[in-house]
């Protein structure tokens, strides 16, 4: 029996950082496999996980939901059968709503033997919290709304007040989850995967109360209240204040109504990614200024995301991540090409070029 987790979670919350945990300190005896679904055109943390010792599938669409329900079917079959995995853990993209992972997910296991919805698990960056509600309330809520846990990251260094409000933000949508708030350096994996796990009967709850789509299994309407009532003292309008324009013209074929009026939109609708592959060498302190000019300045676009891995001078390997208003570079090991992702909104991609590729 496989058992199945879904680690959700906004555009750098720290899915990949909790997956590496769990697998080191909770489930380094269990066979375990990974799926990833990617936004965008470049794959990037099947790399940074196959030191781990798991297999990952990456899978890389912009319309989350069509591709869950098609192309995921096939591949969640495939790895029952090739690997017969312990656990699968799925890690969807950190713009896809967590209701349509479910529902794929749930749609699979009615015709599947041998595998156990386990666990709905929704990762959350504590100092974003209020930020990505305003912003872009109708991704970011939908994987609050649906999580049997929430696991805050980043809590170490914010204040009380600060997370108390985050807290709060958090219960205005899921009044019953279990919300991790203690710092993960002070936590065990096994810890964190008991809490996960204890979130069984709501998860159980939230699949009994939906409805399954007749046409994809995927979810459409969100008036939902998991058995309870939401009090939001707040408005979340999902009209962002941002002015998002979309270039492209994306035929989906899958019999939803993605209407925007109805508030339904796809995660290419609403966010865009530019990737590169590249064998260029950059050294720590170039790139360590191309991450400050990306986080500070507005003129590349909203940027919400970017992560990679490249090759320095010297010949080593650096990995680097950007979430609004910090980065990191890293040590990382060897990879067949650099690659480059960024994930937001009104990227201009021009620029975005000349910033990583300028002749130094």
């Amino acid at each position: 029996m496989a058992k199945i987790d879904i680690i959700s979670g906004f555009l750098g919350a720290g899915k990949t950082t909790l997956i590496q945990k769990l697998l080191k300190e909770a489930l380094n005896d269990e066979k375990v496999v990974l799926i990833e679904n990617e936004f965008g055109e470049i794959g990037i943390d099947g790399g940074f996980l196959k030191d781990a010792g798991i297999e990952v599938t990456e899978m890389n669409s912009g319309c989350i939901c069509c591709s869950l329900v098609g192309d995921f079917g096939t591949a969640l079959k495939d790895v029952i059968t090739q690997y017969a995995p312990d656990r699968i853990i799925i890690e969807p993209s950190g713009v896809g709503k967590l209701s349509d992972v479910i529902k794929a997910v749930q749609g699979v296991a009615e015709d599947t033997d041998g595998i156990v919805l386990n666990s709905f698990v929704t990762v959350a960056d504590a100092k974003k919290c209020k930020m990505y509600m305003k912003n872009f309330g109708e991704f970011y809520n939908n994987q609050v709304e649906y999580a049997g846990s929430i696991i805050l990251s980043r809590t170490g260094d914010l204040s009380e007040e600060k997370l108390n409000t985050c807290v709060s933000l958090l219960r205005e949508h899921n009044e019953k989850a279990a919300i991790i708030t203690t710092p993960w350096d002070q936590l065990s994996g096994e810890q964190i995967l008991k809490v996960m796990e204890d979130g069984n009967d709501l998860v159980k709850e939230m699949m009994e109360e939906e409805d399954i789509c007749p046409v994809c299994g995927g979810h459409h309407e969100h008036d939902h209240d998991h058995g309870h009532d939401h009090h939001h003292e707040h408005h979340h309008d999902h009209d962002h204040e941002h002015d998002h324009h979309h270039e492209h013209d994306h035929e989906c074929g899958c019999g939803h109504d993605h209407d925007h009026e109805h508030h339904h939109h796809h995660a290419d609708e609403v966010f865009t990614s530019w990737g590169k592959e590249t064998p260029k060498k950059y050294n720590k302190e170039n790139l360590e200024s191309i991450l400050k000019k990306l986080s500070e300045d507005e003129a590349y676009g909203i940027i919400l995301r970017s992560k990679g891995i490249l090759q320095t001078e010297d010949g080593s390997w650096i990995q680097f991540d950007l979430v609004p208003g910090e980065y990191e570079i890293r040590e990382g090991s060897a990879d067949y090409t650099g690659r480059i992702c960024v994930i937001g909104s009104k990227l201009d991609e021009e620029k975005l070029g000349q910033l990583f590729f300028k002749e130094d």
